[in-house]
């Protein structure tokens, strides 16, 4: 496929998507691979596609064709990530988010995702410090901060989590409130 056909067809996939029409915009994917097996962009497009309608095994396929080919870049890597952990697939999720962060120190999506991904191995050693990263990189972001207050708990350290309560309420008040009611430190967190 030339350049000119290239571009026509990924508008035509643009297109398909914005008008809902993702099984058309499969087979315009399907098409340029077909053509370029190597092509990232479909690749990546066609991964998001099959994910979207459920696809989860056909979407981590093209995923893990593109961190072949493209082994530098941390966002395959993320997305690798991210859909490995939503299936289950913990080791395989973990490996990904730690090779996305080796690429992009400063990928704090990253850092959340391994975060989770060792919660849900119950290894809360690691994810604190998953954690401590991803909010050293995203400070005003309250999903982090709340995971950490969650793993000090599992870890019987109330006094830390009443902190990040503490620290919640400056900015994200809802979060906090949310945090004392699951957690019982609401008097703690007062102090």
């Amino acid at each position: 496929m030339n350049a000119i056909n290239h571009w026509f067809v990924r508008w035509q996939v643009r297109g398909l998507l914005v008008l809902g029409r993702r099984e058309a915009a499969i087979e315009q994917l399907d098409f340029m691979l077909r053509a370029d097996p190597s092509d990232v962009y479909a690749l990546a497009t066609r991964a998001h596609v099959l994910a979207e309608q459920g696809n989860k095994g056909g979407a981590l396929q093209d995923l893990q064709r593109l961190v072949e080919l493209q082994p530098e870049r941390s966002a395959p890597w993320f997305n690798l990530g991210f859909l490995s952990e939503e299936m289950g697939q913990l080791e395989e999720a973990e490996a990904a988010f730690r090779r996305a962060t080796e690429i992009d120190p400063k990928l704090d999506r990253a850092w959340y995702g391994l975060a989770l991904s060792l919660i849900r191995q119950r290894r809360f050693d690691e994810a604190v410090t998953a954690l401590r990263k991803n909010t050293e990189l995203q400070p005003m972001s309250p999903y982090g901060w709340y995971q950490l207050a969650r793993v000090h708990v599992d870890r019987q350290e109330p006094d830390e989590a009443a902190k990040i309560i503490r620290h919640l309420r400056k900015f994200e008040p809802k979060v906090a409130a949310q945090l004392e009611r699951e957690t019982g430190l609401g008097q703690q967190a007062q102090a």
